[in-house]
């Protein structure tokens, strides 16, 4: 393992000694090893190299509260600033954020603050909690969580372009007093994690839908809460009754990986079913061509292509456009 990966990964295991997640080190270390040897993407290694180029900055500031933002133009001279979007622009597709480092606008396909903004006012206070951010991209929404408090979060996804991101945006903020060595991101999927049974909050955000079998990733979500812990869960649904589920052709909005989009009646069934309670459907959004976009940070093909042009509350393939639900529930 690389020198960085190893610090990375020491960090993380070093912030789950004494706490309520420590029994997790009888099988990460290990898990972790196995992914260095055997599942590392064939850019991984350059990847890392143009991270460690990034200069340190000393930012004047930093807000997790209403934004991801680090520093002002200010901080950093004229060729800093085009070194560091330049090594940036590197890691592109950048699809989750926005982010704001030293006046550079890493604007990104997706408007995540603006879902987080539909979340946040519905859920327990974070402050304090340890948390767990299943799929969490490049780690947008794991920043916000520290920003409301949380004493721990930790974010899993086995995408490694997104674990590359996030670190480039943690080398910002660790210049910084911001507690950083409490956010770790893990290149893992929740079905490779042992049953912890310790975080108090759990969010899944996009990724119910992409699972060949939604109640086994339900239990999934669910076997790693403390016993009255919260779960946050966003997906894909469709309009109907608790016995509404439509299950995807070949494509939906031209993901291939689309399996199950059910109404939120029958998604609220299922959490009852599983042993969740308190289960209450806290938001419905049709996403928007504002919300979903190509931008000069992420230049292939967005939610406009995937849409019928004729008629955008279908997708190109005729179903309903992309409605997307929050529901809250609590662990029995």
């Amino acid at each position: 393992m690389s020198k960085l990966e190893q610090t990375w990964f020491n960090d993380c295991y070093k912030s789950l000694i004494d706490s309520p997640l420590s029994h997790w080190l009888q099988t990460l270390p290990a898990q972790m090893n196995d992914w260095q040897r055997n599942a590392k993407h064939g850019e991984f290694d350059k990847w890392c190299r143009l991270l460690n180029k990034l200069p340190s900055t000393s930012p004047s500031f930093v807000d997790l509260s209403s934004s991801v933002s680090v520093g002002t133009e200010n901080d950093v001279d004229e060729y800093t600033q085009k070194q560091i979007e330049g090594l940036l622009k590197q890691f592109m597709p950048w699809r989750k954020g926005p982010f704001h480092l030293h006046g550079i606008h890493i604007d990104t396909e997706w408007r995540s603050d603006w879902k987080w903004e539909r979340v946040a006012p519905h859920i327990a206070s974070l402050k304090d909690r340890n948390v767990l951010d299943v799929g969490c991209g490049s780690g947008y929404h794991m920043w916000r969580m520290l920003g409301e408090g949380a004493s721990k979060v930790i974010g899993i996804d086995p995408t490694q372009l997104f674990l590359i991101q996030f670190h480039a945006i943690k080398q910002f903020i660790s210049e910084t007093d911001v507690a950083a060595d409490n956010i770790h991101f893990l290149p893992m999927g929740i079905e490779d994690m042992q049953p912890l049974k310790a975080f108090d909050t759990v969010f899944s955000m996009g990724v119910l839908y992409h699972r060949k079998d939604p109640m086994a990733f339900l239990q999934q979500l669910k076997d790693q809460l403390r016993k009255g812990g919260e779960l946050i869960l966003e997906t894909l649904v469709v309009d109907g009754d608790e016995n509404t589920v439509l299950m995807a052709g070949e494509r939906y909005a031209q993901m291939r990986n689309v399996w199950f989009l059910p109404s939120t009646s029958a998604l609220s069934v299922w959490l009852g079913r599983l042993g969740f309670e308190n289960i209450r459907v806290v938001d419905i959004n049709h996403t928007t061509l504002d919300e979903q976009r190509s931008t000069s940070w992420m230049e292939s093909q967005s939610l406009k292509d995937f849409l019928n042009p004729e008629d955008i509350t279908r997708t190109i393939e005729g179903y309903p456009a992309p409605q997307r639900a929050v529901i809250v529930a609590n662990k029995k």
